[in-house]
This record gives structure tokens, sequence and C-alpha cells, in this order.
């Protein structure tokens, strides 16, 4: 399926909207992908299907553009300096019936100068006489950046003496593949063979493997040179093919520029297999950091379980805030040393990553909403562990016996409150039918003795092996601070495995408009050697 470009402009910029927003990339990149220039040949006309070839004369000062303007309109259409040959509008020669509807835009009206003729020969062709590019008129080099987006067929006009200008060359390579090419070595009659020959070498540096290169001289039309195979090279471009396979090439260059622009975001992206090792990057840098957690924590804990443990009662009475929060002389375990080497651990992280390539932005903004909930995250556990320890204190088997021992504090007293009873039943009836003496003293001191020691061996074991509350707090305290770090830690991996397929996305999307841009109806025509459009473009 082909993409028009302005299709692939917007969905660019919509991209670059987005990615803006969501950091993926700076304001400068977006800049960069959304600021393109529509700026075409045909755009000058309100044509349906035809319109004629636009071609201009380039060059530096004094090379003699306007002269070969005026030979080639046949009479003074150009303004060709006398004093001083510098060249400070824009000349349009075009025939009668041709007519430029869209002007290019902030174009002084009083910069141009339209001359007309009546030749048929030359009703396809738009001829165009460009300001010098290297006068120190600004205005001057803002009219001819103006106007080169418009141009089908720049012919490059250079002296013997100026062949080698560092302002021209520099145009040259910045242009060299928007546009078809012909070159006029002009004022030739001054020139050598060896400037010729050396003009060639350079242009074949430049990319053009075989450049026209036609020799010129306006000042005296005796002299013979090949202004009339100029003339007539232009006349055979001046066709519809060659302008529509002109136009197709033109959308082409724009597409390859829009997609060597998408691949350097591309590359500014980072790749996947970088993105992947962000969560190994994270692992190392928590392990480090929770062993230095942990180690800080010992002393906070073991001042807290004490606290905890006195202040048990409040802990059930205050389930929101707990009396960590309503003591300001409670220890809070998530202090500010605690927050401080989280920070730093991020901050550490976020470095790594970028040092893999990736854009930051994104995984900050993620990570500050980690970074401002774990001294949550931390309170929560913590108070809900020590609020699990305090109901459930000692381990299984602790609380096994101990559950053991309060059933025979109430079952051995009352066996031996029975077994009493049945000693004096039994003692008062074996009395009475033999006439012994009852029981005793010695029996209730002993039957007294046997219940009372019946109840206190449990309640001694109960009171002595009872469960100490700091210690279950600590241990309490100590599951919560696990738990919580293992919960940030999780966190953050969450937001990195977010961040990771956001970041999957982008290089998707990017890559699919990437891809359509290569893809079009264009195909470069097999040009046959006789035809010059062959030699006029860079491929």
């Amino acid at each position: 399926m082909a993409y028009d470009y302005s299709e692939l402009v917007e969905l660019t910029k919509r991209w670059a909207e987005q990615a803006l927003s969501s950091g993926w990339i700076n304001t400068e990149t977006a800049q960069v992908l959304s600021d393109f220039d529509v700026r075409t040949p045909e755009a000058l006309f309100n044509h349906n299907g035809s319109r004629p070839l636009i071609v201009a004369f380039m060059g530096g000062t004094g090379v003699g553009k306007s002269s070969l303007l005026n030979r080639l309109a046949g009479k003074a259409i150009a303004k060709a300096g006398i004093v001083r040959p510098t060249s400070r509008e824009v000349t349009l020669f075009h025939h009668k019936d041709i007519t430029i509807n869209n002007l290019p835009e902030n174009l002084p009206i009083d910069k141009i100068s339209i001359a007309q003729h009546e030749d048929e020969t030359k009703k396809n062709i738009v001829w165009i006489d460009m300001p010098d590019f290297d006068s120190t008129e600004q205005s001057n080099k803002a009219l001819v950046f103006e106007w080169l987006p418009h141009i089908d067929v720049l012919i490059y006009v250079v002296s013997p003496e100026r062949y080698r200008d560092e302002k021209a060359w520099r145009l040259l390579l910045s242009e060299s593949n928007r546009h078809a090419w012909l070159f006029v070595l002009n004022q030739w009659d001054r020139g050598q063979q060896a400037q010729y020959e050396d003009f060639k070498q350079q242009l074949g540096k430049a990319g053009f493997v075989e450049p026209i290169i036609f020799k010129t001289v306006c000042s005296d039309t005796a002299y013979p040179d090949e202004f009339a195979s100029l003339q007539s090279t232009i006349l055979t471009l001046s066709n519809k093919h060659v302008v529509a396979e002109l136009e197709q090439r033109g959308t082409q260059v724009r597409k390859e520029e829009l997609r060597q622009k998408l691949q350097a975001v591309l590359q500014m992206l980072g790749s996947k297999s970088a993105a992947k090792q962000a969560e190994d990057r994270w692992e190392n840098q928590w392990k480090a950091t929770a062993g230095q957690l942990q180690q800080g924590f010992a002393w906070p804990i073991q001042k807290l379980a004490a606290y905890y443990a006195d202040h048990a009662a409040d802990l059930i009475a205050n389930p929101t805030t707990g009396p960590a929060q309503t003591d300001q002389n409670a220890t809070v375990l998530w202090d500010d040393w605690a927050q401080a080497r989280f920070g730093d651990a991020l901050d550490e992280f976020i470095v790594k990553v970028d040092e893999l390539g990736l854009p930051i932005a994104p995984l900050k903004n993620q990570l500050a909403v980690v970074r401002a909930r774990a001294p949550k995250i931390v309170q929560a556990q913590s108070e809900l562990h020590v609020r699990e320890a305090l109901a459930h204190p000692g381990n299984v088997l602790h609380r096994a016996f101990l559950k053991l021992v309060r059933g025979c504090e109430i079952f051995l007293p009352l066996a031996a409150i029975a077994w009493v009873g049945y000693q004096v039943f039994i003692g008062y009836y074996q009395s009475n039918t033999t006439h012994e003496h009852y029981l005793g003293m010695d029996f209730a001191i002993h039957s007294s003795l046997l219940i009372i020691i019946s109840w206190l061996i449990p309640w001694f074991i109960l009171k002595k092996l009872k469960p100490s509350l700091e210690t279950s707090v600590l241990r309490g305290l100590t599951k919560g601070l696990e738990n919580a770090i293992n919960m940030i830690d999780g966190e953050v991996l969450q937001q990195i495995e977010t961040v990771n397929e956001q970041h999957s996305l982008q290089l998707q999307q990017i890559a699919e408009i990437s891809e359509r841009c290569g893809v079009g109806d264009y195909k470069p025509e097999k040009i046959s050697s006789d035809n010059p459009l062959s030699r006029m473009l860079i491929n």
C-alpha cells in the first residue's frame, strides 16, 4: 500500500506530540519531527496533472546568471550588473499562457520581476533567475531558500575564477538529491581545460557520476560555446513524462528524508534488549540497598518494638493511625535516612538506565509514584504484622503447649477437688460402719495442698512461659519490614515493566511509520543513456 507524504507527515506529528507529552523525546526532537517543508514545484500551480518544468539559474556573484537568461530570452529581461554584478531579485520568464497561482510564502512582491514570451517551443518551461546566494544581503539568501523547494532543475552557474567557492559547495551538497542538476562553466573565454577537469572532479566527489557541464560565453556570442546544447537539453526535459518523473522522485526524496529523521529518533529511544537489561540493573541495585536498609533498621526496630509493647492497647484503640503516629516520641521505622537511601537507589538506577541509551523521563515519572508510596507501604505492613503478632504470640508449638497448660489449669484443680470430695465421702461412710476416727487434720492439710498445687503449677507455667509482647512485636516488625521491602521491589519492577511496554510500543509505532516511508508506487525508470536526466540525478 502506498502512503501519501502528507499522511506520513501527519502520522509523524501525532506520534511526536504524544511522545513529547510522555517524556520519550525532548522539545527539540519534537520540533524536528514537526517541522517539514511541504513546498514543492507543483504547489505553485492549480493544475490537473500537467504543469510546466521549473528551471532556475543559481550561482554566486558575478558568474553571469542573468546574462544567460537574457540570452535565452533573446532580450534583456534580467538585470545584469554593470557597476557591481549582483542580483537582488527573482526574475521569472515564462509563456504568456502560464499562470503561477501560488507564489512562495513570505515572498516580497517587489522582489519579483516577471517577463513573458510567446514562443511555443518554450511553453512548458518557467525560467527563473535566482539572486546571488553568496551575497552579504540576508534578504537575497532568504529569497534563494524560499524558492529552492519549488525548483525542478537547477542550472548551477560558475565561472573559471569562482567554481570552488566554499558557500556554493555547501549549498550544493545540502541540496544535491532534491533536484535535477545541470552545470554551466560560464565565461569560458577566460577558462582553461584544467579548470574544467577540476570542476568535473569536484562534482564527482559531490555524488555526480557523469555530470553534464556546459561551457558558455555570454559576453561575446561570436565565441564558440555550448549554449545551444544547454537550451536544447532543457527543451528535451520539458515534457509531461519528465515532469512526472521528477515529481515522483521528489516525493520519494522527501519520504526518505522523513525516514532518516525517524531512524535517528529510533536510535535515540534505545533498543528492546537494552530495556530488558533495566530489570537486572534494578535487581542488583536493590539487593545492595535492601541489605543496607535492613542493617540500618536493626536499632529502630528494637526501639519501636519496645514502644509497641508498652502501647499495645493504643494500637488496638487507633487502628487507622497507630501509636507511632499519635505519639511524637514514637520511633518512625521509615525515616528520612531510609527515604534518602531509597531515593539514592532510584537515582543510581536511573543513571544506569541512561547509560543503556534509554530515555529516562518516563521512568522517572513512574518511579516517582513508588518513591512517594514507600513510607506508607512500610508503615502499613509493619503495623499489620505487629497486630498479627500480638493476636497470635509465639510460634505454633509454643501456642499449642500453652493451650494444653491452660486446660490443665482448669482440669487439674477440678480433678483434685473431685478426688478430695470422693475421699471425704468414702471416709465418712467407713467411719460410721467401723466407728473409726474420721479422716483427720492431716488429710485436710494434704488435700488442701493438693488442690492448691494442682492449680498453682499450671498457673506458674503459664506465667513463666507467656510470650513476651516485645518479642512478639519484634518478630512482627521484622516480618512486616521484610514484606514491605519485597512489596517496594515488586512495585518498582512493575513500573519498569510498564515503562518497557510503553517503550516497545513507541518503537513499534515509529518503526511502522518509517517502514511506510519506503513503500510507494515510485520506481525509478531505466532511463536510456541518451536521456540527460540519468546524468542529472544523484541516486
